[in-house]
């Protein structure tokens, strides 16, 4: 049972965390505008989410790899953990104009990108509540 509600909640877990990452990475282009030589990155988030899930079916299982932990007891249990290849495929990005100090970021292109996701991100949290309601609409019958 507990499995069934994993798989219904992952596709929306799995895209939070990776929109949480790219505001992560956004706000440091924006922290770095002034920095010489600075390279604005970013990440191609539906080939990260197709990643991450291990397809492209929402509701898939993801893949996992072990953790490698130490088990002092045959009773522990094995420790795995979700792989995030979404978390290495940082991109470069390329500016519509160059700038004398050979930072890349473009102040108008991040902001308008940080608060798509941003938006996104909150969008995701309303599909998810909307999914753990329909849920409980449904124990509660």
């Amino acid at each position: 049972m507990l499995d069934k509600l994993d798989q219904t909640l992952r596709f929306q877990q799995t895209a939070l965390s990776l929109r949480g990452y790219r505001q992560e990475i956004l706000s440091a282009n924006i922290a770095n505008a002034d920095t010489p030589y600075y390279k604005a990155r970013d990440i191609d988030f539906s080939s990260a989410l197709k990643t991450a899930l291990g397809t492209s079916a929402p509701g898939a299982s993801a893949p996992v790899q072990s953790t490698g932990l130490m088990r002092t007891s045959a009773q522990h249990l094995t420790g795995t953990q979700p792989q995030s290849a979404g978390l290495s495929q940082l991109l470069y990005r390329v500016p519509y104009q160059a700038s004398a100090d050979g930072n890349t970021v473009e102040m108008d292109n991040e902001r308008s990108q940080f608060a798509r996701n941003a938006i996104q991100y909150e969008a995701g949290i309303g599909f998810i509540s909307a999914q753990i309601k329909n849920l409980l609409a449904v124990v509660q019958s």
